[in-house]
């Protein structure tokens, strides 16, 4: 079915969606919405629940987990890694909650609990009018994070389209409710244009997306293949890199967004070197909240040498 459904156009109309082949998907969504509406802390009862089950049940996506654990925090003990695994699902479960207020209701009313860090670099990094690429990462928060975010600024959105058309209808809606334009995850023409007219696009360059057009920069210490997109879109555009990211607190309902200062002679004319150092970036981050970052991803997954033993082994029954 996933194969089937890559070859549809993307189509927002939720007129295109009647057949009852998409009712599993409604019913889907219609529970997302109520969940949705329901207090936040119990809705983090209710995504910690979740990620406790994909811990105990989904073996596969628990071994990739373990295996990146492993590799990026070897200074930890096995019951402190061990640790980090359980809480990295707890976490995400929590993120899926989280999925829907961000799709569903109006995350102004959030504000209240959110603290913004920084915005000064951000709003520095604009001035230079050639717009400005927000780097970052696929954290727990993803969605409810960006949509936090556009209470404070304007901004667009790159996205991977989902596999499901009508999710991707959903999705896609959602996201357009918040941000500006919402581009396809290969729409360079969008991407330029958003910057010419000195808009700020937020881009995540932290995942696995096989050889093409890539180096191996070290990430946690580990030679990882980082897409070299980044250097080339600033240097064509001028635009400015600001990393960005944006964690859940610990001791209570709330957010934090940081923004940090635009990245100093970038693109360096050396891909490694610029790979490597968007890679520290996004690596401390995530050092602030390990637990929240998505671990299940092959982040790993292509080696330097085709030839070289993958981490991964087997994929595992689930």
């Amino acid at each position: 079915m996933k194969k089937k459904y890559r070859k549809l156009p993307r189509n927002t109309d939720y007129s295109a969606y009647r057949h009852p082949r998409w009712w599993p998907t409604w019913l889907g969504v219609s529970v997302m919405w109520l969940v949705a509406q329901l207090p936040i802390r119990f809705q983090w009862w209710l995504g910690k629940i979740a990620g406790l089950l994909a811990w105990k049940l989904a073996k596969s996506r628990r071994h990739i987990t373990e295996v990146n654990i492993r590799l990026c925090f070897p200074e930890l003990n096995e019951q402190q890694q061990a640790a980090l695994v359980r809480n990295a699902f707890i976490a995400n479960g929590i993120g899926l909650m989280e999925l829907g207020i961000a799709w569903f209701r109006d995350p102004a009313k959030l504000t209240g609990m959110t603290r913004i860090h920084g915005i000064e670099h951000f709003e520095k990094a604009l001035e230079a009018g050639k717009g400005v690429l927000l780097l970052g990462g696929h954290y727990s928060t993803l969605d409810l994070g960006g949509s936090l975010v556009t209470e404070y600024i304007e901004a667009d959105v790159m996205q991977r389209d989902h596999n499901n058309p009508l999710m991707n209808a959903v999705m896609t809606r959602a996201r357009g409710r918040r941000y500006g334009n919402v581009l396809g995850a290969r729409d360079l023409r969008g991407l330029f244009r958003s910057l010419k007219k000195n808009r700020a696009v937020w881009y995540a360059t932290d995942q696995d997306y096989g050889r093409k057009d890539i180096v191996f920069a070290p990430f946690f210490g580990i030679p990882a293949g980082t897409i070299t997109a980044t250097s080339r879109i600033a240097e064509r555009s001028g635009c400015k890199v600001v990393p960005f990211s944006h964690f859940r607190r610990d001791d209570k309902p709330g957010y934090d967004i940081y923004f940090h200062p635009a990245l100093e002679n970038f693109p360096s004319g050396d891909d490694l070197d610029d790979a490597t150092r968007t890679n520290a970036v996004i690596e401390q981050e995530i050092r602030k909240a390990p637990d929240q970052y998505l671990w299940m991803h092959r982040r790993f997954k292509t080696r330097p040498d085709r030839d070289d033993p993958g981490f991964y082994g087997r994929k595992r029954k689930e």
